[in-house]
């Protein structure tokens, strides 16, 4: 029996104290916490964990520099906490990064006052990044010079931080921890319906691979669906003060633009902040917001046209680039929160509307409801919804702070002494590349110690499985037994970025993707491989 059937069955016919619906950032930081501080907790998405708004972030892990603007200076303040607390608690997994601001003629702010408010913003998040500095058009020239400086007036720069893995792999990570302390998480479950009975709620599930309905009871149901927030809470009842309203946001991917590890920024045509952000030997260029009414979006050709226009007047490079240089792309919708009684959507200005998100409890019916935030905001989510759990009479152990952050400093030790011991890094010779001590170490933590011994056994599982994926025969064989592979595109998208950083033709006739599909699938290989390419790949 695999990881999701175990989980399946122990949700089936069960009690739990809390019912999780939403396996994005704030449902699995949510499982994560309650778990962690002994509740038992069962958690469902109906679709793949951090698949779907939490998988479409820019990567970065910020205290909102933006917000300074509409003087939103608590919650900078609270967003900067955060980031530095994730920093200190993830540091091989959350880097602290450069954002390199260009202003020209038409940027909206002049180059001095960008520099006080990034001066402010350094005080404002307690000193912990570097200072932030003021730069000359020639000193942009000089340490950017893929920066086209000829309409500059100069620039700032200051410092955030950024995930150089992806965003769903840390929203599975949380997943994970809550799994480790006895919560039964599994993706691709829906909840048909849910009934309050006077002994809590009784809930309908759906196994969305077999169609097999579930059951299970819970004394309290929180509503972590992100953008269905609103949809979820029309179904189970409760009345609340706020709704989500919808900003779409989109990225290219594009070969690497500049070889410094830094974030380049720049106002676009319509004032808005634009971000050139670094994802190991590829660069991410985006973000838009655009004004919709459905959490489903895509990638336009207007929206495509928009980012390369823009980044190509501000870039200095050998040749424009053209949509034939994008690898990928990514869509999502920022759910940001409004007040019920501010009328419908249209009235809504919601390029004024900050990331915050706020956390509403029905008492009565035992439900807590978290709208909008970020990924920035994960860990006070996640105490804030521990918080309104007991408030509804569900008792927690004390927060010790253990249910989340990276192994300990001597655990990291231990695990770079014995791959030195085994020359782990000279297993491959790649340019541009990080070593694979620190890439496993990243993705993995302590269970890159089974890797090690995997490796030692069996040489061939330190060999690469796919042709440019940079990824090892023996993590494929981790995530089959760990991470709960449901779907090729859960291992592809959300376990790993290969469908982000390689285009779609190489993955498709990569020599390795077969025996990928047949270590996480088994027999179900092949059809694993049709439901997601429509037909066997030819490299197949």
């Amino acid at each position: 029996m695999n990881l999701r059937d175990t989980a399946l069955e122990r949700i089936n016919g069960n009690s739990f104290d809390v019912l999780i619906v939403g396996g994005g950032i704030n449902g699995a930081v949510s499982a994560a916490v309650l778990a962690g501080r002994g509740a038992s907790v069962a958690l469902v998405d109906r679709g793949d964990f951090g698949g779907f708004t939490s998988q479409e972030s820019s990567n970065l892990v910020w205290g909102g520099f933006k917000y300074l603007e509409s003087y939103e200076f608590f919650l900078v303040r609270k967003l900067c906490v955060s980031r530095n607390r994730l920093i200190k608690a993830y540091p091989d997994n959350i880097k602290p990064v450069g954002f390199l601001a260009t202003l020209d003629k038409a940027s909206p702010f002049p180059r001095w006052l960008a520099a006080l408010g990034a001066l402010g913003y350094w005080i404002i998040g307690g000193f912990r990044t570097h200072r932030p500095r003021m730069l000359s058009a020639r000193k942009i020239e000089s340490i950017e010079p893929v920066v086209d400086t000829s309409e500059s007036q100069g620039g700032i720069e200051y410092y955030d931080a950024y995930l150089p893995d992806n965003d769903s792999r840390f929203v599975f990570s949380f997943v994970r921890s809550a799994m480790d302390v006895g919560a039964a998480a599994a993706n691709y479950v829906e909840l048909l319906g849910a009934e309050r009975t006077p002994h809590g709620w009784r809930a309908r599930l759906r196994d969305g691979e077999t169609g097999t309905e579930l059951s299970c009871r819970a004394r309290v149901i929180i509503n972590a669906a992100g953008p269905f927030a609103d949809a979820l809470n029309e179904d189970l009842g409760p009345r609340t003060d706020h709704r989500i309203v919808f900003s779409k946001g989109i990225h290219l991917v594009v070969p690497r633009l500049t070889a410094n590890e830094r974030v380049l920024a720049f106002f676009d045509d319509t004032g808005r902040l634009f971000y050139v952000i670094p994802m190991g030997r590829r660069s991410v260029i985006g973000t838009t917001d655009t004004r919709v009414d459905t959490p489903y979006t895509r990638v336009t050709d207007e929206d495509r046209d928009f980012l390369l226009t823009q980044i190509n007047a501000r870039l200095d490079l050998e040749r424009p680039l053209t949509v034939d240089d994008v690898i990928a792309d990514r869509s999502g919708v920022r759910p940001l929160v409004v007040k019920r009684e501010g009328g419908d959507q249209t009235q809504v200005d919601w390029t004024k509307l900050s990331r915050k998100h706020e956390i509403e409890i029905d008492e009565p019916r035992q439900v807590v409801t978290v709208f909008g935030g970020k990924l920035t905001d994960c860990l006070n989510v996640g105490e804030e919804v521990a918080d309104a759990v007991e408030k509804l009479g569900v008792p927690l152990e004390e927060d010790t702070g253990t249910w989340y952050g990276e192994p300990a400093a001597a655990t990291r030790a231990e695990f770079y002494r014995q791959a030195r011991l085994m020359k782990l890094d000279d297993l491959r010779h790649k340019p541009n590349v990080e070593p694979l001590s620190d890439r496993l170490w990243r993705r993995y933590g302590r269970r890159a110690f089974q890797m090690l011994d995997a490796i030692r056994r069996d040489p061939s599982m330190g060999e690469d499985i796919m042709k440019n994926a940079d990824y090892l025969r023996v993590e494929l064989h981790l995530a089959a037994g760990t991470e709960m592979v449901t779907k090729l595109e859960d291992f592809l998208r959300r376990r790993s970025k290969i469908t982000q950083v390689i285009p779609e033709h190489d993955v498709r006739t990569s020599e390795g993707l077969r025996e990928a599909a047949e270590i996480l699938f088994g027999e179900r290989a092949d059809e694993k491989l049709v439901e997601y390419f429509g037909a066997i790949p030819a490299g197949s």
